[in-house]
């Protein structure tokens, strides 16, 4: 087996992409969720989307959620913008890490922000070129990299050609989504190799989904071939909206627990982060995919020594 990082960084997505796809929650109940994962160590939180209240009503009060939320020092936030008008809120809110996302798959595209893949880069550019303006951080999120629901299977030259598109435009870093829950071992290691084949330095993260019940091994495949940045959602919280059937973001608490017991550091507080997700599970109403949370004793979460 190939050399294991020593170190993984995991951005937890819970309050934006998890919320997004339960049931409107009050903005309380928004607020103390989000402050909840600020205090478990994890080093990067997806806070809010500055998107339409009529396309995603759950993230209606994303300006309010944002204004009441405690920052804690060390933490990077993020918000998730579709457009120059969602781009120039985030800013307005001082956001200085901002992601734009694009589907590999045209269908899926139209399907979410009712336009070509084409026509969203052409977008893109110009949102990369405002941020930078600005002083913040352009990270694209490439959807439906590892098959789509409406296409199946996308070809992971196609996405390279993307990510050919975004290095060139100024994107500092790029994330592929497992938006259906597609993606394999055998999908992880081509898409990785075809992208950096091409642009062997561009910073990545991947997103998986566990909807067919394969994102750890996806992770750990990724780890193997030296990727060190992963989303997770508390408590399994999530989907997407404009993928049918694709419930089921791996939950930070399982890929903690699977990589604290192989002497790999997250920075995260597991006790903390399982209480968080017990958290979730009450604000939403119901429960949450994940199988730590039904998992015995607390004791049997601690992290076997490095």
């Amino acid at each position: 087996m190939a050399e294991l990082p020593d170190f993984v960084s995991i951005r937890e997505v819970g309050p934006r992409d998890g919320l997004q796809n339960e049931e409107p929650i009050p903005t309380d109940a928004k607020v103390r969720l989000l402050d909840a994962l600020s205090r478990t160590g994890v080093r990067r939180i997806e806070a809010v989307s500055f998107v339409h209240p009529k396309a995603i009503p759950q993230m209606a009060d994303a300006d309010e959620v944002w204004q009441r939320a405690t920052r804690v020092e060390g933490v990077r936030y993020s918000a998730l913008v579709p457009n120059t008008r969602g781009a120039q809120r985030a800013l307005a809110a001082g956001f200085t890490e901002i992601e734009v996302v694009v589907s590999a798959s045209d269908t899926h595209n139209r399907r979410n922000v009712n336009r070509s893949t084409e026509e969203s880069l052409d977008d893109i550019a110009e949102l990369i070129d405002l941020l930078h303006g600005a002083g913040a951080r352009a990270e694209v999120i490439i959807a439906t990299s590892f098959g789509c629901p409406y296409e199946g299977d996308v070809d992971p030259q196609r996405v390279a050609g993307i990510v050919d598109r975004v290095v060139r435009d100024g994107a500092d870093r790029v994330a592929f989504g497992d938006t259906t829950g597609m993606g394999t071992p055998r999908r992880v290691r081509e898409l990785i190799t075809a992208v950096r084949d091409r642009n062997a330095h561009i910073p990545v993260l991947l997103h998986f989904h566990n909807t067919r019940g394969t994102a750890l091994a996806n992770l750990l495949t990724a780890m193997e071939l030296g990727v060190t940045e992963f989303d997770a959602s508390v408590g399994g919280l999530g989907g997407c909206p404009y993928a049918p059937g694709a419930s089921g973001n791996l939950a930070t608490e399982e890929a903690v627990h699977m990589l604290h017991d192989m002497g790999i550091d997250t920075g995260i507080d597991l006790d903390a982060l399982v209480e968080a997700a017990e958290l979730a599970e009450e604000l939403v109403g119901k429960k949450l995919p994940s199988g730590v949370l039904r998992a015995g004793p607390r004791t049997r979460l601690t992290p076997l020594p490095a």
